[in-house]
């Protein structure tokens, strides 16, 4: 994990969906690495749940180019949904990408959305678990990634999931290893981010929802969050709070510096210490504010 007055400095990322032609997408990363973003982003789904049939690209290889385009910028899957991904072959992912990158990955880990919500259970036959055995799911998928990525021969016997003697050579860049985006937005999701990540990412609410329901939605995880931390002896501010900026105002975040400003006090006073907006392709008449907030008035944030 990473220390405290790191995990407390205020961050900010863009995220980028993987469904641009190529070369724009890499004009785009690039461009966030020169414009002072402290990181960027990718989703890591089988498709785009929202827009199936849509052009859509592999989230980890997507992740590998990403890193030998860019020199500064840190680097993430927001997030890996587990029922896509064996834990063990994740491990070997993220070590493989934090070298390309030379230790700028940051590895973000979720319990993935439901059937109900996503196609790719139906397309590709993979089992859509239920509720509780998707949470448990996580916690050892978390537990073992921890694992591999810290030693280089590690075993575990889990309910889902085993490893006898399973090798991680070289091992990552970072020490003890790249750190750990988990998302939690219910108690027991919550209780795997507190045992273990470095940093716990929510959406607050639902696409389109107003500030009001998402404000409501991360006092109470973080409320949970805390309370967890403090059960397992954990300092609750070791652990960085992140939030994608997801609700209505992801509509509007980049439409003045003064509607970004409000954003960015609304949900630091609320104890979020790192704000991930999404590009603004849906209101291109909003990226030059982008760029201009990226510029200027992100380090200045960032000093005070």
């Amino acid at each position: 994990m990473n220390d405290k007055k790191d995990n407390q400095s205020l961050r900010f990322g863009a995220v980028i969906l993987q469904d641009f032609p190529w070369q724009e997408l890499v004009k785009l990363w690039q461009k966030f690495d020169s414009l002072g973003f402290d990181s960027t982003w990718i989703a890591d789904h089988f498709v785009n749940y929202a827009h199936p049939t849509s052009p859509w690209l592999d989230g980890w290889t997507t992740l590998a180019a990403l890193a030998n385009c860019t020199s500064r910028i840190r680097i993430g899957t927001l997030v890996t949904s587990i029922p896509f991904r064996h834990p063990a072959v994740l491990a070997r992912q993220a070590m493989t990408v934090d070298h390309i990158s030379n230790g700028r990955l940051e590895i973000g880990i979720g319990a993935g959305a439901p059937g109900k919500i996503d196609p790719s259970y139906t397309m590709t036959g993979i089992d859509d678990w239920p509720f509780k055995e998707r949470t448990e799911r996580l916690k050892e998928q978390v537990e073992i990634v921890d694992t591999l990525l810290r030693n280089t021969t590690s075993s575990y016997e889990g309910k889902y999931y085993h490893l006898k003697d399973a090798i991680m050579a070289p091992g990552p860049v970072q020490k003890p290893r790249p750190p750990l985006v988990v998302a939690a937005h219910v108690k027991a999701s919550l209780k795997v981010a507190a045992e273990y990540a470095d940093t716990w990412v929510s959406f607050g609410a639902d696409f389109g929802s107003p500030h009001e329901l998402v404000v409501e939605n991360t006092q109470k995880r973080i409320a949970y969050l805390d309370k967890y931390c403090e059960k397992i002896g954990r300092d609750p501010g070791s652990l960085r709070r992140s939030l994608l900026v997801f609700g209505a105002e992801a509509n509007t975040a980049f439409a003045s510096e003064e509607q970004f400003i409000e954003i960015v006090d609304r949900y630091t006073a609320l104890g979020i210490n790192e704000l991930v907006f999404f590009y603004p392709f849906f209101a291109p008449e909003q990226i030059p504010m982008f760029e201009k907030i990226a510029k200027e008035t992100i380090p200045t944030r960032r000093k005070e």
